[in-house]
């Protein structure tokens, strides 16, 4: 007669099989949330017969994470010695940190499936499985046996938990325990949860004394004088007036991840790029406490000076900042992301005022678009006109550039761009200079544009007396909806979008911003099949997420990959056999190659 676990575990894996064949399922026989977690795994394309996971072994054992669990692993360790069980720690997004195991056998079989430190036991990876679903889900489970996605987990049952801070509430990483599938699992959940508040306490108790030496050296620092002052720390953000009022979120991020960058240098100094644009350099040094390393000082000196009054905080500020804050729309152009406002309230500012700007960002940002606005809102009846010192021969003896710039129309009511000012030849340099002045004295907007200010040449820094920044298209994603809606509005009356194609062009880093969108669509709307554009008819690089280069080799791989499985309308199997490879095949490149696809229909 079999056991009630075992008839249980038969019974799972029959419901399995009959769910991975799409057949309706009786009421009842799976729980609710592993049933979740199949549906979940069956649409990510898991594999059910190897477990193919990535490693990355390189990763900081000094975290809090790994210092707060590491007394309460050693214990049970301790406890564990001999006995057919395993704990694990990992981060909140599934890499695996710590395992300690209590009997070699199951240390050899964790090793066979990858479940040990350096690979990532996310539900993404994995399918079904304990460290997956309590991550995914943010709450303590149990994955019994047959109750795994893959098939080479079946022969375990683990229980595990997420760790929090108790002071955000945010997840920091999930503690889970594993074992060989037998009467001792129904006491796992106890356990695991017994540990994870341990671990909560620890990391409690690192936080207080991490917040109580950052306070204490945010006050030392910010008592005397006004200068912008930022502390940061993993659950703590401390900022005086100066600082707050010209740093938001993202800003943070990026001054943090600098700051790190420099480790445990003494008053060490960088330059920073914000996301707005402006430059802000950075002393920095970390704060230490009796926990460890707490996070880091920073005090800044922004580029551009604020201005008395707005340092002295009066109300006039507060409307200038409210104005701001208000979108500035220019013809033809579309955007309300802060820093896009604020790069188009300055080049406006500029054309009215016939003030000499240099203008910078990445390539296919709409620099010169951006000019061509704002010249066109002042009521100018000629477009501006650009002098590209990049041009083949631009450079060149007998190609005299400031010729090209003397020849060009000025007075009021012109606009005079130098595009890729930065490739101005040094002996040109001199010579071109006199030219931008000789054209501004006359009235004419004159325009400078490059990639990076700085790459700007001596010669010509006088002629710029203001600078703005452009901010790129991975910087101002809550602008794609409208970006994309203007650029298919040029390409074609009635052209749209379906609905699942915007999530996937927010996923792109759009290395080539707004110009390379607009290549995008325009393609994808030559070559679309129906009245609208749809994920088929987008290119199969967007469907990556990969965030390595590709050789000629693997770039033609993927592509071929993802045509097959949108031919194939998503089914994995049916792409596979016109392949002529195997389905376990299909699902390792896909996920060698961030391949991502909607369900199948």
């Amino acid at each position: 007669m079999l056991s009630d676990s075992t008839a249980r575990d038969r019974t799972i894996a029959q419901a399995r099989l009959k769910f991975l064949e799409n057949a309706e399922l009786p009421a009842a026989i799976v729980p609710e949330g592993i049933l979740n977690s199949w549906q979940r795994s069956k649409y990510l394309g898991i594999g059910t017969d190897e477990v193919v996971v990535p490693y990355k072994p390189d990763y900081d054992r000094e975290s809090r994470l790994v210092r707060a669990a590491t007394p309460v692993l050693d214990r049970l360790e301790r406890a564990l010695a001999g006995s057919d069980a395993c704990v694990i720690v990992t981060d909140r997004n599934g890499w695996v940190r710590d395992r300690r195991v209590g009997e070699k056998r199951l240390s050899a079989h964790l090793d066979r499936v990858h479940l040990a430190p350096g690979f990532n036991y996310a539900e993404q990876f994995v399918g079904t499985n304990g460290i997956g679903v309590a991550l995914e889900e943010r709450r303590p489970n149990v994955v019994l046996g047959t109750e795994h996605f893959n098939e080479r987990l079946q022969n375990v049952s683990c229980a595990a938990a997420p760790i929090r801070n108790s002071v955000t509430g945010r997840v920091e990483g999930a503690m889970n325990l594993t074992c060989w599938n037998g009467p001792a699992r129904a006491l796992m959940a106890a356990l695991v949860q017994e540990a994870v508040d341990d671990i909560e306490r620890v990391m409690y108790e690192f936080s207080s004394a991490h917040q109580r030496a950052l306070l204490e050296a945010f006050q030392q620092v910010t008592h005397y004088g006004d200068r912008p002052v930022l502390c940061l720390g993993q659950d703590l953000v401390l900022a005086n007036t100066a600082a707050s009022a010209r740093l938001n979120g993202d800003d943070h991020r990026l001054l943090h991840e600098a700051a790190a960058e420099l480790g445990h240098a003494p008053r060490a100094r960088k330059q920073v790029q914000l996301t707005g644009g402006e430059t802000v350099l950075m002393r920095c040094r970390q704060v230490d406490s009796s926990a460890g390393a707490a996070g880091y000082l920073l005090e800044l000196a922004f580029t551009d000076r604020p201005s008395a009054q707005a340092r002295t905080g009066t109300g006039s500020r507060s409307r200038e900042e409210r104005d701001a804050a208000r979108p500035w729309p220019l013809p033809g152009l579309a955007g309300t992301d802060p820093a896009w406002n604020t790069v188009s309230r300055t080049v406006s500012r500029c054309a009215r005022a016939r003030t000499p700007l240099l203008l910078h960002g990445e390539t296919g940002t709409g620099k010169s678009a951006l000019v061509r606005a704002a010249h066109a809102l002042t009521g100018a009846a000629s477009a501006p006109v650009v002098v590209d010192a990049a041009a083949p021969g631009a450079a060149e003896a007998g190609n005299d550039l400031s010729a090209a710039l003397r020849a060009v129309p000025t007075g009021p009511g012109r606009a005079l761009v130098l595009r890729n000012a930065d490739a101005v030849a040094p002996g040109q340099g001199p010579a071109v200079a006199r030219a931008l002045d000789a054209a501004a004295a006359q009235g004419t907007w004159v325009v400078g544009t490059l990639r990076r200010a700085p790459g700007v040449p001596e010669p010509l820094r006088h002629c710029f007396l203001e600078t703005a920044a452009v901010p790129a298209l991975r910087h101002r994603l809550t602008d794609l909806p409208a970006l994309v809606d203007r650029l298919l509005q040029r390409i074609g009356a009635g052209v749209t979008c379906a609905p699942e194609v915007l999530p996937l062009l927010r996923r792109h880093d759009w290395p080539g911003n707004i110009r390379q969108l607009s290549l995008v669509l325009s393609k994808a709307a030559a070559g679309r099949r129906t009245y609208r554009i749809e994920l088929r008819d987008l290119p199969p690089s967007l469907h990556s997420t990969g965030n390595r280069s590709l050789s000629a080799w693997e770039a033609s791989e993927r592509d071929t990959l993802v045509q097959a499985l949108l031919e194939a309308d998503g089914n994995k199997l049916l792409a596979a056999q016109r392949l002529g490879i195997s389905r376990t095949t299909i699902y390792r490149k896909m996920r060698a190659y961030g391949i991502t696809l909607p369900a199948r229909r």
